[in-house]
């Protein structure tokens, strides 16, 4: 399998796994994406059809598996915002977050917070969150792709 294969390959099948066990940690182990968590989500619905393009015989190939690592590394780094939300390394930006702003008005801030907060992780390994998994599953897929499209083939 030459170095291209390996990286479309992987173009493909990192963000297939980490949706995968996104829905299977929501439809199975029920645990609710907040909003930060879909945004991260979002570049890996686009990175797999840019992907799956990518095999299609007469398109341009390696620009496809380009554009899919760069939506990967997208997600990845939404990740490293929402892990730094959730280990309180620096305050939320949206209304999930206990640190956001709501004009002062208490009472319509908790009735308007969302069910699933962005700022406590609701399942944690070894101290890392989900959102911390899908920044360096993210990050250094993209890292690898892009690396592995740098790489020349070896005749054998």
């Amino acid at each position: 399998m030459t170095s291209f294969q390996k990286a479309r390959a992987l173009a493909l099948l990192v963000p297939a796994a980490l949706l995968a066990g996104a829905w299977g940690f929501q439809l199975i182990g029920h645990l609710y994406p907040c909003e930060m968590c879909h945004w991260q989500r979002w570049p890996h619905y686009a990175a797999l059809p840019i992907a799956l393009l990518a095999f299609v015989p007469g398109l341009p190939q390696r620009p496809l598996v380009v554009l899919a690592a760069i939506a990967i590394a997208i997600s990845g780094v939404i990740g490293v915002a929402h892990a730094g939300v959730e280990y309180h390394w620096w305050q939320g930006f949206t209304p999930c977050t206990s640190t956001f702003s709501s004009g002062g008005d208490t009472l319509s801030a908790i009735m308007n917070a969302p069910v699933v907060r962005c700022d406590a992780p609701q399942w944690t390994f070894a101290g890392v969150s989900l959102a911390g998994f899908n920044a360096v599953i993210s990050l250094g897929g993209a890292l690898i792709i892009l690396f592995l499209l740098t790489r020349r083939s070896r005749a054998a």
